[in-house]
């Protein structure tokens, strides 16, 4: 049903402009890797997320619209000035480039970060990244993390560069805090964090993972709900309708 939908828009969108559009939705996925991701919960990660665009539901979401394909990026982030590209923007119109990505995933090796945790800063990195691919129809944040934000500038006063931009997030917790893990709240309190501070735009929402192991099929969730969503340009469905 969705591949219907899509493929409805894309031809509603090539009646109304005349042209087909070159990307239907820039998303950024953007990956905690502060002081409370260890090693292991790195790979989970990197490798989990790597599993999801693979996912057969995942990969027939991307390949619904080859004309106008979903373009992503990848993008790790902790302190002030940390946000490393890790995967720069790329399309992903058919299985064989979501296969190339997905191997970058895997081969990408941890490098030494900030141990604390900056969602502003990352959303002010991750904005400005969005903004600049300007034809494509939507453009999202995808922000995973373990952690609320206790550094840099605060996630809720981040504003121009967010305009006309959803950001979603992907909590990563346990219902009881784990002593020694350096999470000081429970999933719930971030959960309700990140409703509060950091989702943003239309259509933004929020799923969770109950830790780390269960990252991968929290992001294919995730990744499930976000390609449904179809922008159609600026159409005048109801012009088209007299036609």
């Amino acid at each position: 049903m969705a591949a219907r939908l899509a493929a409805i828009a894309l031809m509603l969108w090539g009646a109304a402009s005349g042209a087909v559009a070159e990307c239907r939705q820039a998303l950024m996925l953007a990956l905690d890797v502060s002081g409370s991701v260890d090693q292991r919960e790195y790979r989970l990660q990197l490798d989990g997320l790597a599993n999801a665009l693979l996912d057969p539901q995942v990969v027939a979401a991307l390949e619904a619209m080859p004309g106008a394909p979903v373009r992503l990026a990848v993008m790790e982030w902790s302190g002030p000035d940390f946000q490393r590209i890790v995967q720069p923007w790329v399309d992903l119109p058919d299985v064989a480039a979501v296969m190339a990505l997905a191997a970058r995933l895997r081969a990408t090796a941890r490098v030494e970060a900030d141990l604390s945790t900056a969602i502003g800063a990352a959303l002010l990195r991750a904005g400005a990244e969005v903004q600049a691919q300007s034809d494509c129809w939507r453009r999202v944040i995808d922000v995973s993390g373990d952690g609320k934000s206790n550094t840099g500038p605060l996630p809720g006063s981040v504003g121009a560069v967010l305009d006309g931009v959803t950001v979603n997030g992907l909590v990563i917790g346990e219902a009881v805090p784990t002593a020694g893990e350096g999470r000081s709240e429970g999933i719930a309190a971030l959960t309700a964090y990140y409703r509060a501070y950091v989702l943003r735009g239309e259509d933004a929402f929020l799923e969770t993972a109950a830790g780390f192991e269960a990252f991968e099929a929290a992001m294919v969730r995730k990744l499930l709900r976000e390609l449904q969503v179809v922008a159609v340009s600026d159409i005048d469905t109801r012009r088209l309708q007299e036609r």
